[in-house]
C-alpha cells in the first residue's frame, strides 16, 4: 500500500492526487467518500490505467472519490482507512486478470508484477475481485459493492477456468457483489451513481446497459442461455452458451441474456454505447498528474513503460479468437481527435523527465485509428464479432490519411525528437494503408518493427481468425522494398503463439521452416493461455469450434506445448533436443539439417506422440481466494 506519511516526491504533492487515506481526505475538507475505488494495481494517476481514469472522471462530475491501491486483503483494517463510502465501493483486480498476473501458461508462479512498486509479486490476491469484495463486505456490513475491470468483465457469465480446469460460476455470484460493470465503464458508472443518489440500490437496478446483476427470475425479453449446471457438465452446452452470448454483443441492437445459476439468474444487459469523440477527448483532458502517487518509494515498471505513450483510440475490430479486447472495449473504434492528442503530447513535452521520445502512439491495434463503419443502419444490426475475418466487411472504412497525418503532427511538435509505434499493427489493414505504411517505416521504426502474425499456418490462421502466410509474405516483400528505398537497415520481429487450439507440431514445423527460409528469428514466443471469455478458450475447453461444430486439435500436455515452443526457437542451442524430438514425432526428420544448421550426429530414439494429460494441475501456494 501507499505510505501515508509520504507527502512529496519529485515535486509532486499529495494534493495533485485523489485521496488514498484519511489524512488526504481531511486535507480536502471531506469527512466521507461517495465512492471508494479498490484496485489491485498501484495508484498511478495516468489515463492509461483504468481505476485512476474512472476516479478522475467521477471526481469531474462532483463525486468525492478515493483510491485504495493494493490493500492487504488479509487485514480488515486496510479497507477501513477512508471509512465507509456513502454510495458504494467499486472493485477492480487491476489492469490485468489477477490469475494471468500471477501464473505463467505452464501454471508456474511468476516472480514479478509490473503494476507494483519495485516489480514485486504478492501485492494482490488470487481472484482479486472475490477477495476484495469479501473483505469490504466484512468490514462494512451491507455496503453495496460494484465489481468491474478486465477480471470481472470476462467472468460475467459461467466460464472455463484454466487454473482449476473447471467451469466456474459467474464472478458476480462467487463474489456476492451487488452489480458487475463490464467494458469501458465511464457513462455506466456515472449513471449508476446518479441512480444511487436518487435512492436506488445497485442490486435492484436491472436495466442499466453494460451491467450484470443477479435476479430471482428471468426478465421478459431476455435470451435464455444454457444454465451454469448445463455448461459445467456438457461441452456442447458450453459452446452454445458462448455463441449465443457473443451474438448479442452489439450495443445498438443486442438483447439482454440470462443464465440460470441454481435458483437464481445472472442477467447481463447489452453493452453500453461507445463514447463520442467529444466525450473521449474530455476524458483525456482531465487533470491527471501522470505520475505514481508520491507515497511510493520504488519505481513501478508499468509506469516506466507507458509514461510517455499516448492512447489514440479504443476498441478493436479484428475479432481474433484468442483476444479479449473486443469483449471488453468493444469492436467499435472510438478515436480521439488529433487536437486532443496533440494537446496531450504538448503537455507531455513540458515534463522535466521528457527526453524527446514518444514511446507509442496507438491503441489495441495502432493502425485502426480513425476507422469506422460507413453504414449506420448496418452497424446497428450487425451480429459479427469482428470486421476483418474472413474478409474485411464492405462497410468498414479503412482510414489511411488520418493515421498518417496524426503521426506527422506529433513528430513535428516542439521538443519531440522521436515518435515510435509500439502497439500492435494489423497487417491486412496495413497493405491498404500505403501512406501510413511509408510513414511508419520512414520515421517510426527504431530498427526493428514488431508485428504479430501469431501463426504462419493457414489452417491455424483460420482458427485464430487471422490472415495467413501469403499476406505475411507480401508484407515482408513490401517492408524490405520500402526499407531499401529509404536506405534504412530495418528488420521485422514476428510474435507467434505456441499451443493455440488447432495448432499441431506439424504446423509448427512448417512455421519454423518459413522463418528459416526468410532469414527471421523470433525473440519471444507466447504460450497460449486460456483466459475467460475468448473464443480460443471455448475451443480449448470443448475441443470444438462453436460456430461450425468442427473438432479442433488441442495441445493439452505440457510436453507438446514445450515442443511447439522449441520449434519456433530452434535457433537456440538449448532447444536442439526438443526440436529433434518434435521432428521425429511428426516424421519430419528430413528437415532437421535445415532447421538446426547441420545434420545431427545421433538422432534420439523414436518418440511417440505426446500423451494427453488428464491430471489436474497441482495446487499452487494460495495468496487469497
Amino acid at each position: 500500500m501507499i505510505n501515508p506519511a509520504a507527502g512529496t516526491s519529485g515535486g509532486q504533492h499529495c494534493s495533485d492526487f485523489l485521496p488514498t487515506n484519511r489524512q488526504e481526505m481531511l486535507a480536502r475538507g471531506w469527512d466521507e467518500l461517495d465512492i471508494l475505488f479498490v484496485s489491485g494495481d498501484a495508484y498511478i494517476d495516468h489515463p492509461a490505467f483504468g481505476v485512476p481514469l474512472l476516479a478522475r472522471f467521477m471526481a469531474h462530475y462532483g463525486y468525492r472519490v478515493g483510491i485504495l491501491a493494493q490493500p492487504d486483503w488479509r487485514q480488515p483494517q486496510a479497507f477501513s482507512v477512508m471509512g465507509r463510502p456513502r454510495l458504494f465501493a467499486a472493485v477492480s483486480a487491476g489492469a490485468m486478470d489477477s490469475m494471468v498476473n500471477h501464473y505463467t501458461a505452464a501454471r508456474k508462479l511468476r516472480r514479478n508484477d509490473a503494476y507494483t512498486p519495485g516489480g514485486k509479486a504478492g501485492a494482490r490476491p488470487n481472484r482479486a475481485v472475490i477477495a476484495y469484495t469479501a473483505a469490504l463486505k466484512g468490514v462494512f456490513k451491507g455496503v453495496p459493492v460494484v465489481v468491474g475491470g478486465i477480471e470481472a468483465s470476462l467472468r460475467r457469465l459461467a466460464h472455463f477456468d484454466y487454473w482449476t480446469e473447471q467451469v466456474r460460476r459467474s464472478v458476480l455470484v462467487d463474489a456476492k457483489a451487488d452489480l458487475l460493470i463490464y467494458g469501458m465503464a465511464e457513462n455506466t458508472l456515472l449513471e449508476l451513481a446518479r441512480r444511487c443518489c436518487a435512492g436506488e440500490s445497485p442490486a435492484q437496478i436491472m436495466n442499466l446497459p453494460g451491467t450484470a446483476v443477479v435476479c430471482p427470475d428471468i426478465p421478459p425479453g431476455a435470451l435464455e442461455l444454457p444454465s451454469y449446471e448445463a455448461v459445467s457438465n456438457d461441452p456442447e452446452a458450453f459452446g452454445r452458451a458462448f455463441r449465443l452470448a457473443a451474438e448479442e454483443g452489439n450495443p445498438y441492437s443486442g438483447r439482454a441474456v440470462a443464465q440460470r445459476h441454481g435458483n437464481r439468474w445472472v442477467l447481463v444487459n447489452p453493452p453500453s454505447l461507445p463514447l463520442s469523440q467529444t466525450e473521449l477527448d474530455g476524458i483525456y483532458a482531465l487533470p491527471f498528474s501522470r505520475k505514481p502517487h508520491p507515497g511510493y518509494r520504488e519505481s513501478i515498471p508499468a509506469f516506466e513503460q507507458i509514461r510517455f505513450s499516448v492512447t489514440s483510440h479504443r476498441g478493436c475490430c479484428g475479432g481474433c479468437a484468442f483476444c479479449a479486447i473486443a469483449s471488453h472495449q468493444g469492436k467499435i473504434i472510438q478515436s480521439r481527435s488529433q487536437a486532443s492528442i496533440v494537446s496531450e503530447v504538448t503537455d507531455m513535452a513540458r515534463d522535466k523527465g521528457f527526453r524527446g521520445t514518444i514511446t507509442d502512439v496507438g491503441g489495441p491495434t495502432a493502425n485502426m485509428y480513425g476507422m469506422s463503419c460507413g453504414n449506420i443502419k448496418a452497424r446497428k444490426s450487425c451480429r459479427r464479432d469482428g470486421c476483418l475475418f474472413p474478409q474485411p466487411c464492405r462497410h468498414l472504412v479503412i482510414e489511411d490519411q488520418a493515421a498518417a497525418s496524426l503521426l506527422e503532427k506529433v513528430r513535428r511538435l516542439p521538443g519531440v525528437k522521436h515518435v515510435f509505434v509500439a502497439s500492435g499493427i494489423r497487417l491486412d489493414l496495413l497493405e491498404r494503408q500505403p501512406a501510413y505504411f511509408q510513414q511508419l517505416l520512414k520515421h517510426h521504426v527504431g530498427g526493428l518493427l514488431k508485428v504479430a502474425p501469431e501463426t504462419l499456418s493457414d489452417k491455424v490462421a483460420r482458427i485464430m481468425r487471422k490472415p495467413g502466410a501469403a499476406l505475411f509474405n507480401r508484407f515482408l516483400k513490401q517492408f524490405r522494398a520500402y526499407s531499401r528505398a529509404l536506405d534504412k537497415r530495418q528488420s521485422v520481429v514476428p510474435y507467434l503463439i505456441a499451443g493455440h487450439p488447432g495448432c499441431t507440431l506439424g504446423d509448427m514445423v512448417d512455421t519454423a521452416l518459413f522463418l528459416k527460409e526468410n532469414g527471421m528469428r523470433v525473440e519471444q514466443v507466447q504460450e497460449f493461455t486460456p483466459t475467460p471469455g475468448t473464443l480460443a478458450t471455448c475451443m480449448y475447453h470443448t475441443g470444438v469450434d462453436p460456430y461450425s461444430d468442427t473438432p479442433v486439435a488441442v495441445a493439452r500436455s505440457a510436453r507438446e506445448r514445450r515442443l511447439q515452443k522449441a520449434l519456433l526457437l530452434s535457433h537456440l542451442p538449448e532447444n536442439r533436443d526438443d526440436v529433434l524430438q518434435a521432428l521425429q514425432i511428426c516424421g519430419r526428420e528430413d528437415v532437421a539439417a535445415q532447421l538446426l544448421g547441420a545434420p545431427p550426429a545421433n538422432m534420439p530414439k523414436k518418440a511417440g506422440p505426446p500423451r494427453r494429460s488428464r491430471r489436474r494441475p497441482p495446487k499452487r501456494p494460495s495468496r487469497g481466494k
